[in-house]
């Protein structure tokens, strides 16, 4: 869209309109050339995911953008960077025709179906060897855009192929989606292109993560996201859902004059004029092949690599290239003759739900989970899937009898999407989620704000004891080396081992009874039970499994006392004090040290030898690192991310638990998320690599 010569113009323009912004100097006369810089760096971070600028400095622009606009609201036209989110709600979507309908598209499972396709092709044709566009059948929700004299002009869904909703305001939030495009350099007066909306990956996971913070249900997969999203309300929470779109079909057109362009004739030059009028068509993913065989070949080498891609496919596409050729064969009611789609294997499929079983977790969460006919999805067979809370059986109206669809998208864990409501007889019974605890029989309580129910028997319910008690061993807590999960279990159950203070007192004469324990594995045990004694404060608080308390959070924790019961003292509000502690972390922590039992615990494991002291080592001062704050995101490729923030304590640095002003470095590594974006927007946080951090270390 922009050549080397615009792309340095408008690069020189943003460094001047940048110093206008320091200098507070900016004017109404910079309005269009602020406007074109602010579409640049959409194109460039939208489209090419190649930003030439941070965040924070985009944020300056379209701020300046929007104080100019807003001091005279005349000169606000309906393709500015600031007319993408609408003031208010829309309070319904009215139903519009499509200029063409929206058919569908011939579905081919294996390759002699694109055999038998390709044989009517070269009938109707007339052609030994047919030239084919195949592209990727993105997983989305389908979309139609309307371009009038190069401005968006009317969004719409799919509906029924013949009419849709018109979604305009919510499409204007898809950054990748241009507000305006000069289709009248090509002759064309009115567009009408299909797409797709979709969210990727990494985007999604994004989201439900944020959705598992507000104890909310997680959303189903990232098409039913993308078409739900499309039917928010609320244009401003669309936005927050960061939708992309692929446009990948000109479906109709009139123009002006006569276009020259060879682009016009062919559907691969049509996704080539879009990529270069600053859309995100499949241009650069596209393959224009001969013959079919070639065809299925680039099939098939493509679904191998279908979990490598940063959003979801579910199949190719494959076109006649020439749109001469298209009209030639024209189409049925259903689906058009030049087209079809390759459908790779399923990643879903329908069993039976026989019972619903429930799992207390550590801090008292019941967990309802589906127990279905085993099912092979995705190369997983597939028996036991998680109903995340009673709020998410009864917003899908799940019921047992049911036959459900199931979903397992690469490496994202089986989830069901519906239960067949028309595949019901009558047999099916309603899901009655239990009003006590399944372990222990205790009052289940759901806090307010809060979609979970738990059992608050927390030193008494057998369930919670053990995970507390796995948790307590494990690597990250007191790291007690060859003490698993089966082992914990195990000595449960043989009643070797009630509690954490237990751990400390293991009847090793009854142990080396056992099959597979032998003298040296006891003296192993033993050894690394001995060591967990001198654990780090910060380790024995996070090993406590206290409620919202992560690894970084016991660090502030530790670091607040010389001692773990000094607690007991400490107020609401003086919690509230500690760097990263709100009022939801600090009412837990005050919670578990009000409670009697959970003190007289820890008087145990003190008399045991267990070390509750702060030695204060994580405090050091000295180092070429004093002072400085660290944050580590993504994955590391040279250290371990424990291992990183040790390196940071020793040398007098301190590890902070999230992005803010107070923090010195962002460490990034592989697959960075969102503690990268929000770093961007603030210009004292430096972002660095792993290499980097190495470096600094010494």
């Amino acid at each position: 869209m922009y050549n080397k010569e615009e792309s340095n113009k408008l690069q020189k323009s943003t460094e001047r309109l940048l110093s206008h912004i320091k200098d507070s100097t900016y004017e109404a006369k910079h309005l269009n050339e602020l406007r074109e810089v602010l579409r640049f760096h959409e194109y460039r971070y939208y489209i090419l995911n190649d930003p030439l600028v941070s965040d924070f400095e985009y944020d300056q622009l379209y701020k300046m953008l929007e104080k100019i606009e807003a001091a005279d609201p005349t000169l606000i036209t309906s393709d500015s960077p600031t007319q993408r989110v609408a003031k208010g709600l829309t309070k319904d979507f009215p139903t519009v025709q499509h200029l063409v309908p929206m058919l569908s598209l011939e579905n081919s499972y294996n390759a002699d179906d694109l055999l038998d396709w390709d044989r009517k092709a070269r009938e109707l044709t007339g052609l030994d060897k047919v030239e084919y566009c195949v592209e990727p059948k993105f997983d989305g929700a389908s979309i139609s855009l309307i371009y009038e004299n190069d401005l968006l002009v009317r969004g719409a869904t799919r509906g029924d192929g013949v009419e849709g909703d018109e979604i305009t305001t919510n499409i204007k939030q898809i950054r990748s989606v241009p507000l305006s495009a000069k289709f009248s350099e090509f002759g064309i007066q009115q567009i009408e292109i299909r797409g797709e909306v979709l969210m990727t990956k990494q985007n999604f996971k994004k989201y439900n993560d944020f959705l598992a913070e507000q104890n909310l249900p997680p959303l189903a997969n990232p098409r039913n996201s993308a078409a739900g999203t499309l039917r928010i309300k609320d244009p401003k929470e669309v936005a927050k859902r960061n939708l992309e779109a692929f446009l990948y079909h000109v479906s109709y057109i009139t123009t002006n004059k006569p276009s020259t362009s060879k682009l016009l004739a062919t559907h691969s030059g049509m996704l080539e004029m879009l990529w270069q009028l600053g859309f995100r068509s499949p241009d650069k993913e596209k393959k224009v092949l001969k013959g079919i065989d070639a065809v299925i070949k680039y099939c098939h080498a493509f679904e191998e690599e279908r979990d490598n891609l940063p959003y979801e496919v579910d199949g190719m596409v494959i076109k006649v290239n020439d749109l001469a050729l298209q009209d030639k064969m024209g189409m049925t009611s259903h689906h058009p003759r030049w087209a079809i789609a390759f459908k790779f294997k399923a990643r879903q499929a329908t069993s039976k739900l026989r019972a619903v079983e429930y799992q207390v977790g550590r801090t008292g969460a019941v967990t309802p989970v589906a127990k279905i006919d085993p099912v092979p999805i995705g190369g997983v067979t597939v028996g036991s899937i998680s109903l995340h809370n009673a709020d998410f059986i009864e917003e899908k109206d799940i019921r047992l009898g049911d036959t459900v669809l199931v979903e397992r998208a690469g490496d994202v864990i089986p989830y069901i999407v519906k239960s067949l409501a028309d595949a019901r007889t009558g047999g099916e019974k309603k899901i009655k989620f239990p009003d006590k605890c399944p372990v222990c029989g205790y009052k289940l309580e759901k806090p307010e704000g809060e979609a979970v129910w738990r059992c608050n028997n927390s030193l008494k319910c057998e369930a919670q004891v053990v995970e507390r008690i796995i948790h307590f061993t494990s690597k990250d807590a007191m790291d007690i080396r060859g003490f698993g999960d089966a082992i914990v279990r195990k000595f449960y159950d043989l009643g070797f081992l009630k509690d954490i203070p237990g751990i400390y007192q293991l009847p090793y004469e009854k142990i080396r009874g056992l099959e597979g324990f032998g003298e040296k594995s006891i003296n192993n045990l033993k050894q690394a039970i001995e060591n967990s004694k001198q654990q780090p404060l910060h380790r024995l608080i996070y090993a406590l499994g206290i409620r919202y308390i992560g690894e970084t959070t016991g660090k502030t924790l530790a670091n607040a006392v010389e001692h773990l019961l000094d607690f007991k003292n400490f107020s609401l509000e003086q919690l509230q004090n500690l760097e990263d502690v709100g009022p939801k972390v600090a009412g837990s922590i005050y919670e578990f040290f009000s409670n009697k039992e959970n003190i007289q615990m820890l008087e145990k494991l003190e008399s045991l030898g267990v070390k509750l002291k702060n030695d204060k080592k994580e405090l050091s001062t000295g180092g070429n690192l004093s002072g400085q704050t660290f944050l580590f995101t993504g994955t590391l490729t040279k250290l371990k991310r424990s291992d990183a923030e040790e390196m940071v304590e020793k040398n007098g640095g301190k590890i902070l638990s999230g992005v803010s002003s107070k923090l010195n470095y962002l460490v990034v590594g592989e697959d960075a998320g969102s503690k990268l974006e929000k770093a961007k927007k603030i210009n004292t946080v430096k972002i660095i690599s792993e290499d980097e951090f190495l470096s600094i270390i010494g």
